[in-house]
């Protein structure tokens, strides 16, 4: 699920029926992945289908790794992924490597080009502020932070390569996509069955 900064919710904007051991965290528990996000990914994969045998993969806010897990079963062993986030992840596979370092920092980038010189013809990122409780506050810093994610994926994407990053919804969102569609050369806007039905996060998948 990636992590920007340690996740705050304020209970009492919650719905009294939320539950945070639903029936995908329970999947989840099952499958040994370590989060219920891994259900997101497999949903977008499902309908977008860039995930490829072979392909070689970079998440950005990897953190607990489930993205990572995911990933791995469909791009393959002889594929490499890289993860980053700011707390560290436990191993996952061979193939798989993970770091320590702030995204928004220049190490990040050194990091990606030293380990990986080459572009990532799939870059994934499930990145999110801490949240407030205030939407439009949490909206505008969800926004900032996907254009530091689009900026540094113009740097290491492929040509015809794919980006995944989550944003939340408000104000700003359409604007936000039309940006996008000035950059790249297609943007679709996507939201899992499996992200909470309290959450205004979506997904946008976007290609050169």
């Amino acid at each position: 699920m990636g992590s920007f900064a340690p996740l705050r919710i304020n209970s009492c904007l919650m719905p009294k029926n939320f539950n945070p051991q639903d029936q995908y965290f329970k999947k989840a528990k099952a499958l040994g992945y370590r989060a219920r996000s891994a259900f997101k990914l497999e949903e977008i994969q499902n309908k977008f289908h860039f995930l490829k045998s072979g392909l070689d993969v970079l998440d950005l806010g990897a953190a607990p790794g489930s993205w990572l897990q995911y990933a791995s079963k469909i791009v393959g062993p002889k594929a490499t992924l890289i993860g980053l986030d700011l707390q560290p992840i436990k191993p996952i596979a061979k193939n798989i490597q993970t770091f320590a370092v702030d995204i928004l920092s220049p190490e990040a980038e050194k990091l990606i080009t030293k380990y990986h010189p080459a572009p990532f013809p799939i870059i994934i990122s499930d990145l999110a502020p801490a949240t407030s409780g205030e939407k439009s506050l949490d909206h505008f810093r969800s926004l900032d932070l996907g254009r530091q994610v689009v900026f540094l994926a113009e740097k290491v994407l492929a040509p015809r390569g794919t980006l995944v990053i989550k944003v939340f919804q408000g104000s700003d969102f359409d604007a936000f996509v039309k940006e996008l569609k000035s950059q790249f050369s297609r943007v679709e806007v996507y939201k899992p069955k499996a992200s909470r039905d309290r959450s205004f996060e979506v997904y946008i998948i976007v290609r050169r």
